[in-house]
């Protein structure tokens, strides 16, 4: 039970703005012989919830912008806003990228996405990811009962 509690906060670390790599976490257990939808389920669940994190951030934060803890500078901030007026809610699909996915969430935070629109395009695309991380280390046989 351990294990699936350290993925689950590796994975959400991970999505907020600290610099985290849940992956490493997945395949280990993976090799380990963990069950498969429970590690799934746990990084999915963890990485969403950091991603939601961030939209708290960018919700109720933005007011501290021009301090020198602010995670983003403010051309970052404002390319990534135009970015997201462009491609809208959907963008969140792609929030498990490594380059700027942190940055969506958070915007998405800024621009008041609707909280459970955060968390459904997140945990589809997050989800997703942890899917194809699970698939390269062939522990896919779990899944499908073989």
């Amino acid at each position: 039970m351990i294990s699936y509690g350290l993925l689950f906060l590796s994975a959400f670390l991970a999505a907020t703005l600290l610099p985290f790599y849940s992956e490493v976490v997945l395949v280990t257990l993976l090799l380990e012989g963990k069950n498969v939808w429970a590690l799934w389920g746990a990084a999915t669940l963890g990485n969403t919830l950091g991603a939601w994190v961030n939209w708290v951030m960018g919700r109720y934060l933005l007011h501290f912008e021009n301090r020198s803890w602010f995670p983003f500078k403010a051309e970052s901030l404002h390319r990534s806003q135009a970015w997201f007026q462009r491609y809208g809610s959907w963008s969140l699909l792609l929030a498990w990228l490594p380059v700027g996915g942190d940055a969506l969430t958070f915007i998405a935070g800024v621009m008041k996405v609707r909280w459970w629109v955060l968390l459904l395009l997140c945990g589809i695309g997050k989800g997703a990811r942890y899917a194809v991380v699970i698939w390269l280390t062939g522990a896919t046989g779990d899944l499908v009962g073989h």
